[in-house]
Parts: structure tokens; sequence; C-alpha cells
């Protein structure tokens, strides 16, 4: 795994020609902000100083809600919303792919730029999400918050293409620190209440696959009893916050339970519906 800082200026010949070519894939990426198209006409955009298939823009760590903002493909078919359910089903918590640990707070916020090919990341993240989807490297423009949390705009090659050059990533350090602006301005324009923060998306529907789950904690509950109708107030409490994409941690402090208690119920739960991991109940759910 490479972790740099983005440059201030062009290094380099190279990173001079990279800048040239990226101008017009800046320029419309502008013209898309805060359109229907902006996440899947992005790539395209992209192309020619990135050739990824997918991207995705999500906030994740222990102190914050996962919340994925946008994703799209290109030239493959679209997982990218299975990678983030497989993704919230466990790895998230311990994912060690951004150089830190989401305990290890940066003194002051930080923006960074991260290389990473499947092979780097561990056994279950690994399996989950990048040998599952076909995943074989990734590209990200990171900001590191007071928090722990890291606001993550991420692009991915697949296993059919050809391994990012060294060219391709001094274009993208060119045009990273715009990518973030405008991820974050799209955000703003296209969903104006979910703020600089991801818990106030808790007022946004759910979405996966075209599909959208209820957000509220009563709706979710109502949903989960349909699937399962015999599972009891606790087991409804915690399986509708793991539906949110609260973490363990954040339900036991919501429920005033310790963590064990919360897994336990979780477990109970799971047993009832006989399934193994979250995934597994966003699949459940959206198909009750």
């Amino acid at each position: 795994m490479r972790q740099w800082l983005p440059a201030r200026a062009p290094a380099s010949a190279q990173a001079s020609a990279a800048a040239g070519r990226a101008g017009q894939a800046l320029a419309n990426m502008v013209l898309r902000l805060g359109e229907p198209g902006f996440a899947g006409g992005l790539l395209q955009d992209l192309a020619p100083v990135l050739p990824a298939a997918s991207w995705a823009v999500y906030r994740t760590g222990q102190r914050c809600k996962p919340t994925l903002f946008m994703s799209a493909s290109h030239g493959v078919p679209d997982t990218t919303q299975d990678c983030w359910w497989a993704y919230l089903s466990g790895p998230y918590r311990n994912d060690r792919t951004w150089g830190r640990t989401f305990d290890d707070a940066p003194t002051q916020p930080l923006t960074q730029l991260c290389h990473v090919t499947a092979r780097e990341v561990e056994g279950e993240h690994r399996a989950r999400v990048y040998e599952a989807h076909g995943v074989a490297e990734r590209v990200s423009v990171v900001d590191y918050e007071d928090d722990g949390s890291v606001f993550a705009v991420n692009f991915y090659r697949h296993q059919h293409q050809q391994a990012f050059r060294d060219s391709d990533l001094c274009g993208f350090e060119e045009v990273a620190p715009v990518l973030l602006a405008l991820a974050r301005k799209h955000i703003a324009l296209a969903h104006p209440l979910a703020g600089a923060r991801a818990p106030a998306v808790h007022n946004q529907p759910l979405l996966t696959r075209g599909r959208t789950l209820p957000c509220h904690l009563p709706e979710l509950r109502e949903r989960l009893l349909r699937t399962q109708h015999d599972l009891t107030d606790r087991e409804l409490d915690v399986c509708a916050r793991l539906l949110q994409g609260m973490t363990h941690e954040g339900i036991a402090s919501d429920l005033g339970l310790g963590v064990p208690t919360v897994k336990t119920y979780r477990n109970r739960a799971f047993t009832r519906m006989g399934i193994h991991f979250r995934n597994e109940l966003f699949a459940r759910v959206l198909g009750g």
C-alpha cells in the first residue's frame, strides 16, 4: 500500500501532460454537478486520466454512521452497492487499507492519496469485497477527519483491466483535490440534508440496486417483523439499527447496552432468520 500527499504543483513533464488532459474532464464534471447523472458521467469524463471501471464516495469509521453517498460503474455490471453491503457485513470495522486505525485520529484534518492492490488487503476484506466482485486495485483521495473517520473518493480497477500505470497515478494526483471538492459539492447540491457529517443522512432512504429501505426505526422494525414474525423487541431494536448502518458500539450507546449484549441479540436474530452476515440481513429485508 502506498500513501502520499497531493502535489502543490506539477512535478515533471509527465505531470504537466496529465494536467493538460484533465482540463476538459474537470470542466465536464463541473457541468454535471447536482444532476442525476453525475456519478455515472464522472467515470466517463475521467477515463482519459484514470481508466477506472467503478467508483464510490463514502464515509466510514467507528464514531460515525458508515454512509455510501454515491457510486457507479462504467463498462462492467454495477456491483458497487453489493460491495458496500459486503463491506458493512464485517470488514469495515477493522479496515486497515487507510494506513491507520479509526481510533488513530490525526491532530488536525489531513488529505492524502492512497493506492492499494487487492493482494495487500487483509483476508476477510479481500475475499468479500475485492475477490468476490472482481476488484483488483483501488486509488483514493481521502480526508482524515478529526473524529477518526475517513471521507473517501475511491476509484477501482477490475481484474479484466490492465494495472494502473505510473502515468495514471500521476494524472489522478493532479485532479484528486478537485475530485474531492466536486464530490462534496455534489452531495451538498443533490442531498442538501446530508450536511458535512453522515448522521444527518439518517433521513435519507437506504438505497441498494434501485430498491429502497425505509430509513426510520419504526418502519424498519415493521419490515423486519414481516420478514421474521418471532423477533423479540430487543432483536428488532438491534437489527433495525444494523440496517441503518450503525456499528455495534453505536447501537450499544444508543440502547444503553454493552457491546457483547448487542452482539448476543444480533446473533439470536440472525439464527432465527437463518443468516450469518449483515449483507444477508439487507437481502432478506429487501426481499420481504
